[in-house]
């Protein structure tokens, strides 16, 4: 960490850890996709499993009802690249993807949503919740040898009762997000290295954005130059969208009018994949560097955007 100081660890030893959530008693929850399960850190750096739930784990977020809900993408191959376990391909034992509920207090879960109107859920990525109480969620897909999924935009109710699919094709979307207004969906592509941006009329509901070579697919916000591409984000509360940036591993900052780059604050970890804000006054940002198995955190230079339902404190099991 010598050449990145404004970096402290938070904890170390983790197997591909992603989808942190700061909570208001100073814990952080994390998702560790290769061990499958959902782990909280204390404030003192000590992990605790809170539920192994198979498959692979891996976007996370409080909802409505404090219990937190967990995308699980169904699980990888762990091939070793320059010494360190990267995500490969579906695995033997692959079995479909899901969104599963689970209690922070007991660590029982369930399993919420396995398809949409009969089309399986193939690896469910990223999530945010809107202050409705219902989610957006990504899926991702999964690589095989010689074929991959297409992506998909679903919205679904936290009570179970409804997902509908919103946007089809996408190509491998990942990291989903919400303007502070909660106007606007973003969502980063993670091959081609774009952030895309729609339009929200009103819970649940996209504006077709006219013009576009699909009427829902809404606009392209940003990208980078080179071989750069994208995994989860984060909202700052001046609606500036912050990308975890792989192979260039950082966090880049875009703009939310024009989608210019801000900034990019740099890891060391190729595999930079998450970032959340946290800390009284949502100045911490907490950054999971997944192939190093470590989250770090830093004073980020602007709040992050608050997020519904993170007044809850779990008690510990």
């Amino acid at each position: 960490m010598s050449d990145y100081p404004y970096l402290r660890e938070i904890a170390s030893d983790l197997q591909f850890p992603e989808g942190p959530i700061a909570l208001a008693d100073g814990s952080v929850i994390v998702v560790e996709i290769r061990r499958r399960t959902l782990t909280r850190i204390d404030k003192d750096g000590r992990k605790d499993i809170v539920a192994e739930l198979g498959g692979g784990p891996n976007g996370a977020a409080i909802g409505p009802d404090g219990l937190c809900y967990v995308c699980n993408n169904g699980g990888f191959t762990w091939p070793v690249v320059h010494g360190h376990h990267v995500p490969g391909l579906a695995p033997d034992d692959y079995q479909g993807g899901s969104i599963q509920r689970v209690d922070l207090r007991t660590g029982r879960y369930e399993t919420l949503y396995t398809h949409c109107n009969g089309v399986p859920l193939n690896g469910p990525n990223d999530i945010v919740f809107d202050s409705d109480g219902g989610f957006w969620f990504t899926d991702l897909g999964k690589r095989r040898a010689r074929s991959q999924d297409i992506g998909v935009i679903y919205y679904a109710k936290a009570d179970g009762s409804e997902i509908r699919q919103m946007v089809f094709p996408m190509d491998r979307p990942n990291g989903i997000g919400l303007s502070p207004d909660e106007k606007t969906l973003y969502v980063a592509e993670t091959p081609t290295g774009r952030v895309w941006r729609f339009a929200i009329g009103a819970p649940g509901e996209i504006v077709h954005a006219h013009g576009s070579y699909r009427d829902e697919q809404g606009e392209v916000l940003a990208g980078l130059p080179g071989y750069q591409l994208f995994d989860s984000l984060a909202v700052d509360s001046a609606g500036n969208v912050c990308v975890a940036t792989l192979v260039n591993g950082g966090i880049s900052v875009f703009d939310p009018g024009e989608g210019h780059l801000i900034e990019h604050v740099a890891t060391g970890d190729p595999h930079t994949t998450n970032i959340a804000f946290g800390g009284s006054d949502l100045r911490t940002a907490y950054i999971t560097l997944s192939s190093h198995g470590k989250v770090v955190a830093m004073e980020w230079p602007r709040p992050g955007a608050p997020l519904p339902y993170l007044n809850f404190e779990p008690t510990k099991r």
